[in-house]
């Protein structure tokens, strides 16, 4: 099976092409730099076959694609800085990349057959309420230009495609990137006091685990719309900092603990308003995973313990 990976310069693409590797398939990597020079981690990902591709040319696309004729193109590659996208001048953008671009994939799909994987987000959603929402749920109300963007990939890929995965995920982690654990840590060494909302609700996705569900997704012809972050409980963005200073300590960290570093829970508000809508429920329901015969990601506290045994800080 070969397989084109859009994004792979990120946290989620990074970690699908190791696995590609590891299963034994054909993986080829893409991302808009002109040379694979972002990571130098010595895993599969940097000897791999690498592409240089700007997702919103569409001839390049078209050409891209139907030249290498992949079976499946896992589109991780997104315009993901939430704030920024609020801007005036990084608008059209942001649609171009999310939307247009996306748009120019599920077209290029289309014409060698291909199947597609299009990673979304709870961000479609109003975030409001306490209910998980279900995949298959089509009460889109996206609170900002990042969800409104990422709604109209989602769009794109329905309409055009019938051999399609669309793969909702919340809170992402992985090796290959910034995240909001390595943000933390970094933050716990040079403050003895950290203020973290704890009024927004969903769970953390560990891009290890999700590459792995992904690949076994490409494998079947199960079609859809799926959720998927790890397992292991809804919390809020205060619960998981505990928990990140708590493995850290128990790890050997003695800087992160509660001796010297207090973590206080402050409500959105209390915060303070950042330049997007930020959702209070980004709890997603992963039962339909299981229902298809797919095994769900482990808990999110097993994922931290193992990242952060993976990671140096």
């Amino acid at each position: 099976m070969k397989v084109f990976v859009t994004g792979v310069a990120g946290q989620l693409g990074h970690d699908i092409m190791n696995d590609l590797a590891a299963r034994g398939y054909e993986g080829i990597g893409t991302d808009i730099a002109s040379e694979y020079n972002g990571i130098s981690d010595g895993t599969a990902v940097t000897r791999m076959p690498y592409v240089s591709l700007d997702i919103t040319d569409r001839t390049a696309v078209e050409q891209v694609i139907g030249a290498l004729k992949p079976d499946v193109v896992i589109h991780c590659a997104a315009w993901t800085a939430v704030d920024l996208a609020e801007d005036d001048d990084k608008k059209a953008k942001v649609h171009a990349i999310n939307a247009d671009g996306t748009q120019n994939i599920a077209d290029a799909c289309k014409k060698i057959d291909a199947k597609m994987v299009y990673i979304s987000t709870d961000y479609v959603f109003d975030g409001q309420g306490t209910t998980p929402w279900q995949p298959d749920c089509k009460d889109y109300a996206p609170l900002n230009v990042y969800g409104q963007t990422k709604l109209d990939g989602e769009l794109a890929v329905a309409n055009t495609l019938e051999k399609y995965f669309i793969v909702r995920i919340a809170w992402v982690f992985g090796v290959n990137g910034k995240n909001f654990i390595k943000t933390m840590l970094n933050a716990g060494k040079t403050h003895d006091k950290l203020t973290v909302v704890s009024d927004q609700i969903g769970t953390p996705t560990y891009t290890l685990d999700l590459s792995r569900l992904l690949i076994d997704m490409i494998e079947t012809d199960k079609y859809g719309y799926y959720h998927a972050t790890n397992e292991g409980g809804y919390i809020s963005w205060y619960d998981f900092t505990k928990e990140i200073f708590k493995q850290a300590v128990e790890l050997g960290h003695t800087e992160y603990s509660e001796d010297r570093l207090t973590v206080v829970p402050v409500t959105t508000a209390e915060y303070g308003v950042s330049k997007a809508a930020r959702p209070f429920n980004s709890r997603l329901d992963k039962s339909k995973l299981v229902e298809n015969g797919f095994k769900p990601l482990p808990t999110w506290q097993d994922a931290l313990h193992r990242y952060l045994q993976e990671i140096e800080f």
